[in-house]
């Protein structure tokens, strides 16, 4: 059974501009297309492999979760991991003339219980705010 949805989006940006916003946890909330990322927890601080970063979240209730890097190439690509195991994937590919391939990834075949997330409406959920969060990615770097 496949664990992974993702999705890909050319960007007029260069893959290092991306990063930065990508690296810098206070502003996960400005692209967020789930709605549920409110803000970070901490200084805000740039994000290097085995840092860890709180997040205040929402899904009908408040709560805060604490995320782990764990994947990690300068420009290219990171991925942080929550309490289950499940990993939130960015892959960043330059392609030309200033722009980059963005790719957002939900992989839960790293989850200690996988199963019970693919039967839930995680990945269907999840899809579409990884859309919506590329929406809001190319937004911010499309000129005015």
């Amino acid at each position: 059974m496949r664990r992974l949805i993702r999705e890909s989006r050319v960007v007029s940006a260069t893959p290092e501009e991306i990063f930065e916003l990508l690296a810098d946890p206070a502003q996960h909330p400005l692209i967020d297309g789930s709605g549920s990322v409110l803000a970070a927890r901490g200084a805000a601080r740039r994000l290097a492999l085995g840092m860890k970063f709180g997040m205040d979240m929402r899904m009908g209730a408040g709560y805060r979760i604490l995320n782990t890097v764990v994947e990690f190439e300068e420009g290219r690509l990171i991925a942080w991991r929550h309490f289950n195991g499940h990993r939130w994937r960015w892959r960043l590919e330059p392609a030309g003339d200033g722009t980059t391939q963005v790719t957002e990834e939900f992989d839960w075949s790293t989850a200690r219980v996988p199963l019970l997330i693919s039967v839930s409406w995680f990945p269907r959920r999840n899809r579409r705010a990884i859309t919506r969060t590329l929406d809001r990615l190319e937004a911010r770097f499309t000129p005015r």
